[in-house]
């Protein structure tokens, strides 16, 4: 399979284009939130707050989220969570413009929260329709791939633009124009959601993702696997600790230890892309995120520069394997009618644990010190891996991914 085969698909072009453009500019505000607010403050429980915040949406709104994906045209969902970015950035704009109070700065946080609960589950669920199914592992691929560079370039773009202003005005219209071309870019993707269901919204219809999730033996396996590296291996919180008091290499080596995982995340996205398709993906899912504890360890107990920001492009790079196959299991193995509700289900795990990772980083460096955290949770990752592969053999025998078909679903 080329390396290009997924964008010789016109309606994944699109959809790609708009992904890259719109994260580096989500991104590039993302940096302005934080530079504002402890500018105006100086408080960490500022910015604390902001992933609070974040968080609130992606609770309250993930069911009703995705039984609205699967019951509406996705591509139309897409474009509406856009606007509500649009209007977000516009409202962070407005706010850093005429120093508002710092609660509408929050309300604005909160609404791209709204938007980002709709918008994550509604793109992935449409990105299978876009392209032949030989071909969505090489799509995933060039997305997640698109959606790592914007986190390379974002903030840096983002920094320089607010250094070079003085403020962060300029970065907040940017994000909206972002979002505004990501809207024009789907308005004109041709593709069009199957017909959709026409469900009510009762209890039933929005747990039925949940239920999917819990009798999916690939997916639940995945969905473990990632949930407990990302909430047991948090090395990333601890960079700044790392940076100043362990490898003595000041806020310039720190920057550098940000990008690294990027860095082997967007080097592995274009090997992935060039080789061909795995042809025992399940393995290959296992031993990802067993390297991944492996290179949190090493990285962990390292007090050699080099060495440490070696790790964390091999750890990206893993991440990125794991990313990849895990986003191509999740809608092959799923229904169509079904995968809205399930990637809200999948999407609140992953954010959660994201949040979670971080706390959990944070209080066991606090208790017992950064090396201790690192590396328990390292072992940590490890041992959920081998505990993954004895007890969910069917992820073990998993081979390649075009292979898998979607499970029933069982009223």
């Amino acid at each position: 399979m080329l390396a290009s085969a997924a964008l010789k698909c016109r309606d994944f072009r699109l959809l790609f284009a708009g992904v890259v453009v719109s994260n580096i500019g989500l991104q590039m505000q993302t940096t302005a939130i934080g530079w504002e607010l402890y500018d105006r403050t100086h408080s960490a429980y500022a910015l604390g707050f902001v992933g609070l915040i974040a968080l609130i949406p992606l609770l309250a709104l993930a069911l009703p989220a995705g039984h609205i994906i699967d019951t509406h045209d996705r591509r139309g969902v897409v474009m509406a969570s856009l606007a509500i970015f649009v209007a977000s950035s516009i409202g962070l704009a407005v706010v850093s413009e005429t120093r508002g109070p710092l609660a509408a700065l929050y309300g604005c946080v909160l609404l791209a929260g709204v938007a980002r609960a709709f918008h994550t589950p509604a793109r992935n669920a449409l990105l299978p329709g876009l392209v032949p199914p030989d071909v969505l592992a090489n799509a995933v691929t060039w997305n997640s791939g698109g959606w790592q560079l914007a986190s390379v370039v974002g903030p840096a773009v983002g920094g320089a633009l607010i250094a070079a202003r003085g403020n962060a005005v300029a970065v907040y219209v940017c994000a909206a124009v972002t979002s505004l071309t990501f809207f024009v870019l789907a308005a004109a993707i041709r593709h069009r959601s199957t017909e959709r269901l026409t469900h009510e919204m009762t209890v039933a219809a929005l747990v039925a993702g949940v239920r999917f999730v819990a009798r999916s033996k690939l997916l639940l396996a995945t969905i473990t696997l990632d949930l407990f590296a990302v909430l047991l291996g948090g090395a990333t919180t601890l960079l700044p600790i790392y940076a100043k008091d362990i490898l003595h290499v000041g806020p310039a080596g720190l920057g550098w230890l940000d990008a690294a995982p990027s860095l082997g995340a967007v080097l592995m996205a274009v090997s992935l892309a060039s080789l061909p398709p795995m042809r025992r993906a399940g393995r290959t899912l296992l031993w990802a995120v067993f390297g991944f504890g492996v290179g949190t360890l090493i990285f962990g107990v390292s007090q050699n520069f080099a060495l440490s920001l070696a790790m964390l492009v091999v750890i990206g790079g893993l991440d990125m394997v794991s990313v990849v196959i895990r986003n191509t299991i999740a809608p092959l193995v799923t229904p169509d009618e079904m995968r809205g509700r399930v990637g809200s289900i999948t999407g609140l795990f992953i954010g959660t644990s994201n949040l979670l990772g971080g706390f959990e980083s944070g209080a066991v460096a606090g208790a017992f010190g950064p090396v201790f955290s690192v590396v328990s949770g390292a072992i940590g990752t490890i041992i959920v891996v081998v505990a993954v592969a004895w007890y969910w053999p069917a992820i073990r025998r998993l081979r390649a991914l075009a292979s898998v078909e979607p499970d029933p679903i069982v009223v």
